[in-house]
């Protein structure tokens, strides 16, 4: 208006460049190609990718935890760990319990791991049990293996597991073998 050029409108955006997928089509075996199809992706075998769903399936499981502001009364039974911090009055049957500090369990326990660093009062069974400097254990304890770290309080025996020996196929009395008598051959000297 005042002596200025006028500006050229400005341009509608263009559309962006951008690939279509390819369009399916259906083809009879009338129409099918002369030439080889196009190569196929690789897929992955069906059983392959059946365990590998199993895996992701059986992914470890987050501890469960008894808080030590928590006090339960009954049994507790899992197929997981079990972290305890408060107080559990009854039987616990888990894969893996871990005992803290403030932790205390009044009751039998049967577990495969059992790691104490708290106070326990009733019978343990359990392939592997560590017992910390902390731990205060009062009651049987039945293992295959056992740890106590020094300064542990533990009263009560100590069991070792008997592994059940495979049973021997008995068929009758036998004769008990006694080696052959054989002559002792000592070599002839040889004379010059």
């Amino acid at each position: 208006m005042f002596g200025k050029p006028a500006k050229p409108p400005a341009a509608p955006p263009q559309p962006t460049a951008t690939m279509a997928p390819p369009a399916v089509s259906t083809v009879t075996s009338a129409q099918a190609p002369a030439a080889d199809p196009a190569p196929k992706p690789e897929s992955v075998p069906v059983a392959l990718t059946d365990n590998l769903s199993n895996n992701l399936r059986k992914s470890p499981v987050a501890a469960s935890l008894i808080a030590e502001n928590m006090t339960l009364e009954g049994a507790i039974t899992a197929e997981g760990e079990l972290h305890v911090d408060g107080t559990i009055r009854g039987e616990v049957r888990v894969t893996r319990l871990t005992i803290g500090d403030s932790g205390h369990i009044e009751g039998t326990i049967t577990a495969e791991t059992v790691e104490v660093r708290g106070k326990i009062v009733g019978a343990v069974t359990a392939k592997q049990i560590r017992l910390a400097s902390s731990a205060h254990v009062d009651g049987d304890v039945t293992h295959e293996q056992l740890a106590i770290e020094a300064g542990a309080f533990f009263q009560g025996r100590s069991l070792k597991f008997q592994r059940q020996a495979a049973p021997a196929a008995v068929t009758g009395p036998r004769a008990v073998e006694k080696p052959a008598d054989k002559p002792i051959t000592r070599p002839e000297a040889v004379a010059s």
